[in-house]
């Protein structure tokens, strides 16, 4: 394979990670500017709510910047010997996210266990203002990543962060309002629980399917034996067997296989060959193919004797 071929391969994808770059990076700045007020916040009102709020834009920071670092990788020209570039560098980005957000997760039980025993004394009015500015920001953020999370399993990853923060500033809202007009502290670390199930639910369904990604599991929606049925269908396939189909990284479908064809139609493998690539890239958008064609009396070396 010539150096490089990999990528030269999906220009569209390789377009599609830079865009997705520029979007994480202003979503990045305007969570840094926001952090910096709530902190700010957080000290002048004396509310620990904030300054909790502040350090898990902290934690969506970090997570931007990581999801930026793989797709700036996954972008580059891998040498040789990395066939598929490093387009796995973003699932595996994917996955640190994902755990990240379950260990946010538990530390947000322990606070509400905490806040439960010892509640903290909250300035309503202006936390409730300074969480308004971050709920403004975090909504801003997910409106500049929605069409890059639906196609890259990595930004879902950054998005789900932003989501549990504008969860996490609505919530301080709700608090400030609250415990303003009644005094109620307990409202606190009843919200964070509800937002911190939330967050977990989405993030153990990110680490699962990271994770199928990295076993080369078959992508949702896709039964390998509806594709086996599927080529087996075309006229002058006798067989179809070996038949893999994985995730090289979200987005990216990968299929190989051996199919036979009979003794009449051998002679019309290149046309065979490209009614099954069709098929499988309209029915199925898999692109990247490695298709074996096999006649009926050809016998693997093993089987030779």
């Amino acid at each position: 394979m010539p150096h490089g071929a990999h990528v030269e391969g999906h220009p569209h994808r390789r377009t599609e990670r830079l865009a997705d770059r520029t979007s994480l990076g202003w979503t990045m700045l305007l969570t840094i500017l926001v952090m910096i007020v709530e902190i700010a916040g957080g000290v002048v009102s004396n509310s620990l709510a904030l300054l909790a709020d502040a350090g898990h834009m902290f934690t969506d920071v970090l997570a931007l910047g990581l999801s930026m670092f793989a797709i700036t990788f996954a972008s580059r020209v891998a040498p040789e010997r990395v066939s598929f570039g490093y387009y796995r560098l973003e699932i595996l980005s994917a996955l640190a996210n994902g755990v990240l957000l379950v260990l946010i997760s538990l530390g947000i039980f322990y606070e509400s266990y905490r806040r439960f025993a010892h509640p903290p004394d909250v300035a309503g009015p202006a936390v409730i203002l300074v969480a308004l500015v971050g709920l403004a920001s975090n909504l801003t953020g997910l409106f500049i990543l929605r069409g890059a999370s639906r196609r890259c399993l990595n930004v879902r990853g950054a998005v789900m962060h932003v989501m549990g923060d504008a969860l996490s500033s609505f919530a301080v809202v709700l608090c400030g309002a609250v415990i303003t007009f009644t005094g109620w502290q307990q409202i606190d670390p009843i919200l964070s629980i509800v937002i911190s199930c939330v967050i977990i639910v989405g993030a153990v369904r990110l680490v699962r399917e990271s994770v199928d990604v990295l076993l080369e599991a078959g992508p949702a929606g896709i039964e390998l034996s509806t594709v086996h049925s599927d080529i087996r269908g075309i006229p002058g396939v006798r067989q179809v067997h070996d038949l893999h189909i994985w995730s090289i990284t979200s987005g990216m479908t990968a299929l190989s296989g051996h199919v036979v064809l009979d003794a009449t139609t051998l002679s019309h493998s290149d046309g065979i060959l490209n009614v099954i690539k069709a098929l499988l890239k309209e029915r199925y958008q898999i692109d990247h193919t490695t298709i074996q064609i096999e006649s009926e009396a050809y016998r693997e070396i093993g089987e030779v004797h």
